[in-house]
């Protein structure tokens, strides 16, 4: 089971917003109390913290999915909905954090730095905050938001001064072993180094840090052997220490070939744009300071190597040091070489003037629109897609169930001028509309709503605009009048013949029910 892991692919989501409340104050006594629907709670954000706890991003790899709780949704009697926790993910420090096209968003860098890799949706508000002079009972309530969702990249990049680079078995792990307190796995097979080790090294009054990076192969800059996936590890350093075997068994190996292999290989490989210096360039990993340690002279092999290639590699401008991991000898000499490489960097970093970049304040202007119309065209149709932060934050708020909800959007569309901008637009009534990128909401464009839904009767979460209604047509008018004609020619001739007939206050069948109790009330009277 891996134990060290420098890549991972992070899936991370804020958490959703809560909905707001449709609520009416009730109370004895105070029959119209009004709107008292409380506001939903904000989702919970995503945060990456440099922790020095963490060295690993192993975690992420067997894990790595993360999601923010949810924001609590509001409730009745002004209470608001609860706000979602922040989930705080711990990094390593020298953790960059990319896209997945390899966009850099964050180098961190240092105990305590963060970055927000996803943030929370905004809570919906309730229908007390949705009121107004006009609008006093609001009969709806806007929904929370879905929380940012993205797929991020987490590369780990160690922090270190001085790095030592070779072919495998070269010695790298016995010499950090033997300089510093580091106990790196040394054993006598190839690729016995899996993973990065730092060791810290006391140099005089100048402590700095050197990595041993896994052994180098041709063809580690294009994916072969284990260096490729650590290369990266050398980006953050200063300087670099070839270690070279002076007693490799094999015959086809000597140190001049090694060094040009690893030569090679380093300039093959492209530093990212994230670690540039105080002057914004980028130094190549072949073209920073170097150092060469012809390593293991205590075998009389080794020794007899390192007198023969060491003039040809001082001809080159290569400072050479000629060490032993196992004695330790040399090992002193190439410690306060390292040092006073690390601290001329630090010196000029020191020395150099920061590099302040001047934040752009660019306000919105005065006429400019926070929305645009992009004319295409689907199944041979005009479809009008609207794009903007506004109108496209609004549709996810609106509860499309209820009438009240989708009449308001309604108006906080037109008078943001989104229907004034589709007329311009060349829209008609009956073109598909779309709010947002691919799907969207889609819905036929019919350029009715003017009037504010304040200004309409009707029962709470309804609005008499969206009712259905067909205009009829001329002939359905003549048709509906003649009806009219005649149902009032037929109610006159029946009138008529009652007249006829002596019918004038009364029907027939009023008066005959009527005769028997005449006639009871004249017996009685003796008439």
């Amino acid at each position: 089971m891996a134990s060290f892991v420098d890549r991972v692919v992070l899936h991370v989501s804020g958490g959703t917003g809560g909905h707001g409340c449709v609520s009416v104050h009730r109370e004895k006594f105070k029959p119209l109390g009004g709107p008292d629907g409380g506001n939903g709670g904000d989702g919970g954000d995503v945060i990456l913290r440099v922790d020095h706890q963490n060295t690993t991003l192993l975690d992420y790899h067997h894990a790595p999915h993360r999601h923010a709780t949810n924001g609590g949704s509001g409730m009745g009697d002004w209470r608001g909905g609860r706000s979602g926790e922040t989930l705080v993910l711990p990094v390593p420090d020298g953790t960059v954090v990319k896209t997945k096209d390899g966009e850099v968003l964050a180098d961190l860098v240092g105990e305590g730095t963060e970055f927000v890799a996803a943030a929370g949706g905004q809570g919906g508000l309730g229908n007390a905050a949705l009121s107004s002079q006009k609008r006093k009972a609001p009969g709806f309530a806007l929904l929370g938001i879905p929380g940012e969702e993205r797929d991020i990249v987490l590369e780990l990049k160690s922090i270190a001064d001085v790095a030592l680079v070779g072919f495998p078995s070269a010695g790298k792990s016995s010499l950090i072993a033997a300089m510093s307190a580091a106990r790196p796995k040394i054993a006598d097979y190839p690729f016995t180094t899996l993973v990065p080790n730092l060791g810290v090294v006391q140099a005089g009054s100048t402590r700095f840090t050197i990595a041993d990076v896994p052994g180098l192969i041709e063809g580690a800059s294009e994916g072969k052997g284990l260096g490729h996936h650590f290369l990266r590890h050398v980006e953050r350093c200063a300087a670099i220490v070839h270690v070279l075997d002076c007693a490799a068994l094999e015959t086809d190996r000597d140190p001049l070939g090694d060094l040009a292999v690893i030569e090679a290989e380093l300039e093959k490989y492209s530093v990212d744009m994230s670690f540039a210096g105080p002057d914004g360039d980028v130094v190549p990993l072949n073209e920073r300071p170097r150092l060469v340690a012809l390593n293991k002279v205590d075998v009389p092999d080794g020794r007899d190597m390192a007198g023969f290639v060491r003039p040809e590699l001082e001809a080159r401008g290569y400072r050479v040091f000629e060490v032993s991991a196992s004695s330790h000898e040399g090992l002193r000499q190439l410690g306060f070489a390292m040092a006073e490489i690390v601290e001329n960097e630090r010196r000029a970093v020191a020395s150099a003037p920061p590099t302040v970049v001047p934040p752009v304040l660019r306000p919105r202007g005065v006429n400019a629109a926070s929305f645009r119309i992009r004319n295409e065209e689907k199944d041979a149709l005009p479809l009008y897609r609207v794009l903007g932060d506004k109108p496209e934050r609004w549709v996810k708020q609106t509860d499309f169930t209820n009438d009240e909800a989708v009449g308001y959007l309604a108006d906080r569309l037109a008078k943001l001028g989104v229907e004034e901008q589709l007329f311009k637009s060349g829209a008609k009534p009956g073109d598909t509309v779309v709010i947002g990128e691919g799907d969207g909401v889609i819905f036929d464009w019919e350029p009715t709503m003017m009037g504010g839904a304040e200004l309409l009767a009707g029962p709470r979460g309804s609005d008499l605009r969206l009712a259905e209604y067909i205009r009829p047509t001329r002939e359905q008018k003549r048709e509906e009048y003649q009806e009219r004609k005649d149902a009032r020619a037929a109610a006159r001739a029946e009138l008529e013949a009652d007249r006829k007939a002596g019918i004038w206050t009364e029907s027939v069948d009023e008066r005959r029910a009527a005769a028997p109790a005449q006639q009871e009330v004249d017996a009685e009277s003796g008439g």
